[in-house]
């Protein structure tokens, strides 16, 4: 068998055996068994070059891939599984540390103690959908704490939520914020306290009476006396206004 011609095709290069068999190529194929036209093969050196052909385009189209972002194995996996691609290149990304699900989670929590907003839970849970493996996970999370990230995203939501609710709702609201961007309940509380809140006496009153006019126009509809007082009672009290401020507020607006 002999080359009869070597033709580039954007980023392979056609090889065309006795002007009736052809294949594409990659550019480390050329070079690896110095192909030139005229070239005379045998059988087996020409399977040696389509199966080296074959693994030298899939690892290019996953080098590809990865040159865009960093990628987890899964994701590489997926996307040579989707262009027909052996599966069996992932050993050698990995043996030359293009793929590192252990160094890509590393990168990835520094980044997110850097300027991310997320809790060990949450990282956890959106680096399991990427299909990294549990353990791998936990030994890389071990090694973060995110106390700092928690206060910081505290002090966002502070800034957020202060002087429109009652300390008390404040803090539950904080909490629940909190704990939905992935930090635990122990993280979220230590945060909260490192902020000291103190509860503005003046402002809170505002906001109970400012509540009960709100609350009074819906139950005075369809109740009156004590059931309205009593629905006001309860309405106000799940809304993290202190009971006795509120019999006290109610004395004075009825």
């Amino acid at each position: 068998m002999k080359i009869t011609k070597i033709e580039k095709k954007k980023r392979l290069y056609l090889v065309e055996i006795d002007k009736k068999e052809s294949l594409y190529v990659t550019e480390d194929t050329i070079v690896k068994y110095m192909l030139t036209k005229e070239m005379a093969l045998s059988k087996d050196q020409l399977e040696d070059i389509k199966n080296f052909a074959q693994f030298s385009h899939g690892k290019n189209l996953a080098l590809y891939f990865i040159s865009f972002k960093q990628r987890t194995e899964k994701e590489v996996r997926d996307y040579l599984f989707k262009h027909e691609i052996n599966p069996q290149i992932i050993d050698n990304l990995k043996k030359d540390h293009w793929i590192d699900d252990y160094k890509l989670l590393e990168s990835l929590a520094q980044q997110n103690l850097n300027s991310g907003d997320k809790g060990a839970y949450a990282l956890k849970q959106k680096w399991l959908q990427k299909g990294c493996e549990k353990q791998v996970i936990d030994e890389v999370l071990t090694q973060f704490d995110f106390s700092e990230v928690a206060i910081k995203v505290t002090s966002k939501l502070l800034r957020k939520y202060q002087g429109k609710l009652p300390t008390k709702s404040l803090k539950d609201k904080l909490i629940q914020n909190l704990i939905n961007k992935g930090f635990s309940f122990q993280e979220s509380k230590n945060a909260i306290n490192q902020l000291e809140l103190e509860a503005d006496e003046e402002n809170e009153q505002a906001l109970l009476y400012k509540e009960i006019e709100k609350q009074y126009q819906k139950f005075s509809k369809k109740y009156d006396g004590y059931e309205l007082k009593q629905h006001l009672t309860q309405s106000l009290f799940r809304k993290g206004y202190d009971f006795d401020a509120i019999a006290s507020a109610l004395r004075e607006y009825f």
